[in-house]
């Protein structure tokens, strides 16, 4: 082991794998239905679902140009740091390891617990999705100790079963068109007409629904076309997603009908066990977990890449900031992930809901950074003018306003959301509080530097 820089080695393809990998999972499964009941009707569902895309791009096209003008494996920390100074991005690499991505690793391990206990050959009791949410976070960790180079064909294999997956649920569609089988229920006018009062609620799922694409940000110092191979990467990989996404809220609504989609608390279940049977659920448990896992297992590769560039620089952090050259991976921030990552799953277990905790425990830290990243191309552009930028974001500045605005709403909206439930504040405040250990955690590395110094 050393502490060497990690190599350009990873391809444009895997780059577009990886993120979409990140994007699709979970989310897609839980998300139409609210979409559904706040749109209205299909014209206004469509364009939410097109909304999220082109909003998504805007982000996508910010983060090409930061990539490719100032690559580093810590991805938005190294835009927060020339950005904002050393802080705030120390501050940021500590909430994007103990709640943004541990967060986001714990609540779709209990994806996979949820969807499993619902399947009666899986059932284990109570405990059930605790343990195999506790259990995926264990084996996928030590899946990614083995390394980059030795574990990417099976990073293709499980993105290509995920988007199978979403295939399945199109084809379930096509198959009750091609039966003569009508719609559930009849839909609302097509016509856009005045939007409704509900619209940005709609918007929020849609958006959360798209959350992770920036993730691959990380490996902008890895990337073989270091020029073009991010922008490439993020474009061919955000149209690919909304493609599949607007493909799988037509299945829903062919097979559901619109009324029938926005009652449903789980639309790809009925969806299969309309077209083929209920032993089809068996089948959709599986399909939904794989997405899950695929996302887990790229966010453990981006995530740990992160933790790894900020505690390098910073000696007090010590193993965390060491890259292990023989298997291409920052493998104890991998480990320092996975641990927490599974006190999130114990944290998750101690409410009803183990999901909508997590869900809500991520969710504000991750739309103020998200903000401070957009706002980091303005402020670069500026600051390092003479930097060459091999891509240069479309349409600035509006670009990275448009994106920035979008963030600024989802913050808003999933605070005042949340703060609207009370039995979901546990999620909220805490991770406020471990976000605040931050602060802690900056004073303490300025200490030791000073006491060393």
């Amino acid at each position: 082991m050393n502490e060497r820089a990690p190599k350009r080695h990873v391809s444009t393809t895997y780059l577009v794998m990886l993120s979409v990998g990140m994007v699709v999972g979970a989310g897609i499964f839980k998300s139409p239905s609210e979409v559904a009941a706040a749109a209205g009707n299909e014209a206004w569902l469509y364009l939410a679902w097109l909304s999220g895309g082109l909003l998504t791009l805007c982000g996508a096209l910010c983060y090409s140009e930061l990539a490719t003008a100032f690559p580093s494996a810590g991805g938005d920390y190294h835009f927060l740091e020339l950005a904002y100074g050393r802080r705030v991005a120390l501050f940021f690499a500590w909430t994007r390891f103990s709640v943004i991505n541990s967060g986001s690793i714990a609540f779709l391990a209990f994806v996979i617990g949820d969807y499993l206990e619902a399947v009666p050959m899986f059932q284990l009791g109570p405990g059930g999705p605790t343990f195999y949410a506790a259990a995926s976070v264990i084996a996928l960790t030590l899946f990614n100790l083995r390394g980059t180079e030795k574990d990417e064909s099976a990073n293709y294999a499980l993105t290509g079963l995920e988007v199978a997956g979403l295939i399945l649920i199109g084809l379930s569609a096509l198959f009750l068109v091609f039966r003569g089988v009508p719609p559930a229920s009849v839909s609302p006018p097509a016509a856009l007409g005045r939007a409704p009062s509900s619209w940005g609620l709609a918007m929020v799922f849609v958006l959360l629904a798209f959350g992770g694409w920036s993730e691959i940000a990380t490996l902008s110092a890895e990337v073989k076309d270091a020029r073009r191979g991010m922008a490439r990467a993020h474009v061919i990989s955000i149209a690919v997603i909304t493609l599949l996404y607007l493909l799988v809220n037509w299945a829903f609504l062919r097979g559901l009908g619109f009324e029938g989609l926005a009652k449903s608390t789980a639309p790809a279940a009925e969806l299969m066990a309309r077209a083929f049977g209920d032993g089809a659920a068996v089948v959709l448990a599986l399909a939904v977990a794989l997405a899950a896992i695929t996302s887990i297992n790229a966010t453990i590769v981006v995530g740990a890449r992160t933790t790894y560039a900020g505690a390098r620089d910073f000696a007090a952090l010590g193993a965390l900031g060491r890259w292990d050259d023989r298997r291409g991976i920052p493998r104890a921030a991998i480990w320092a992930q996975g641990a927490m990552s599974l006190a999130l799953v114990g944290l998750g277990a101690t409410t009803r809901n183990g999901f909508a905790t997590l869900v809500d425990y991520t969710a504000p830290a991750f739309w103020i950074f998200m903000t401070l990243s957009g706002l980091a191309l303005v402020v670069l552009r500026y600051k390092h003018a003479g930097v060459v930028r091999p891509f240069r974001t479309p349409l600035y500045p509006l670009t990275p306003l448009a994106f920035c605005a979008a963030n600024v709403f989802m913050l808003w909206s999933s605070v005042t959301y949340v703060a609207s439930l009370p039995d979901r504040r546990l999620g909220v405040l805490s991770g406020a509080l471990v976000t605040m250990l931050g602060v802690a955690l900056i004073a303490f590395v300025e200490r030791r530097a000073r006491s060393t110094g």
